[in-house]
């Protein structure tokens, strides 16, 4: 019997005028759906703040041990699910929800200014498209330089690459929570299941 793996999954807190927050909403509804019988799912709401995250991250990493951190983001520019590559280490001058940014404009000094997922996200993307989910998905390398870039990056750091960023619109633009849930369900299991299925360490740095 396969053991069974642990996923965490995280939405934000709202923030400007995302008085709702898409990401939150729709993690609370893959909750209920679950990922599974041997998928231990568990579901944090994350700050929008910058110090926060650099406490909570490396609590949840420690605590979980999970096998996959997918974190999930609003994106007011989004029209499709969007599966990000890559986290950026500097650039951070969006003021948080506690008017603070990092003085070094940076999430980890003299980290690498960029760390790519082990998760083939084309991969992923092409797979999920090529069913009839109903839910487009697409690809990006840029995620935004702000709360969502900045958690990305640092859980790409702490899981040696074993996270995933998904970016989503907001509400009823034009996904509703359910359909938001249902995809963000199969994409986590692809991911799964490409983690699996790859070999170990394919973790690669490069500098843009």
């Amino acid at each position: 019997m396969d053991q069974k793996k642990t996923v965490l999954v995280t939405g934000f807190e709202p923030f400007g005028e995302h008085t709702v927050n898409a990401s939150w909403v729709a993690v609370q509804e893959l909750k209920k759906l679950g990922l599974g019988h041997n998928v231990d799912l568990h579901v944090t709401e994350v700050p929008v703040e910058y110090q926060a995250v650099q406490n909570l991250l490396p609590s949840l990493w420690e605590r979980h041990h999970p096998q996959l951190v997918v974190h999930v983001g609003v994106s007011g520019m989004a029209t499709t699910v969007t599966l990000e590559k890559c986290g950026h280490n500097r650039g951070y001058i969006g003021l948080d929800n506690c008017s603070f940014y990092p003085e070094s404009e940076c999430c980890m000094e003299g980290g690498p200014d960029c760390i790519n997922s082990a998760i083939d996200m084309d991969a992923v993307c092409k797979r999920v498209n090529t069913s009839d989910l109903g839910v487009s998905v697409s690809v990006s390398k840029d995620a935004g330089r702000y709360l969502c870039d900045y958690t990305y990056y640092t859980s790409l750091y702490l899981g040696k690459g074993r996270s995933a960023f998904v970016h989503v619109p907001p509400l009823g633009k034009p996904y509703s929570a359910a359909q938001l849930a249902r995809a963000l369900r199969v994409l986590i299991l692809e991911m799964l299941d490409l983690l699996e299925n790859s070999p170990e360490n394919q973790h690669c740095q490069h500098s843009h």
